[in-house]
């Protein structure tokens, strides 16, 4: 029995589906986890440190102007980083709208009882 090679444009649309199969998946795992996120007046945002990485991003999307970024040594002796940034939740100004966590890249931000 001869084996037939399967041509590029085939290999090529069988990826692009498993990719949208794939993708569909964990857009669908990430929309349950999100509504897991618990908000409200009666949540504040948390940043844990040690996963903070002083993206910002948090700061661009919170509307509430209750997250600053201040300096910190750095953890690691190996690097040597002229500025080390973390994110700073504000209790009183965070009114619990969840952006923060949502759009935070390394998950550093999580929702806690006020």
């Amino acid at each position: 029995m001869v084996g037939v090679v399967t041509e590029i444009p085939d290999l090529l649309a069988r990826r692009a589906a498993e990719q949208s199969r794939i993708r569909m998946i964990l857009n669908s795992m990430r929309a349950e986890e999100e509504a897991m996120i618990k908000g409200g007046e009666e949540a504040v945002a948390w940043v844990k440190k040690e996963l903070c990485i002083g993206c910002d991003q948090c700061t661009i999307v919170c509307d509430d102007d209750a997250i600053e970024l201040y300096d910190t040594p750095m953890a690691s002796p190996i690097m040597d980083v002229d500025v080390n940034r973390k994110a700073k939740i504000l209790r009183d100004e965070c009114t619990g709208c969840k952006l923060c966590a949502l759009g935070c890249p390394t998950d550093a931000i999580i929702m806690i009882d006020r």
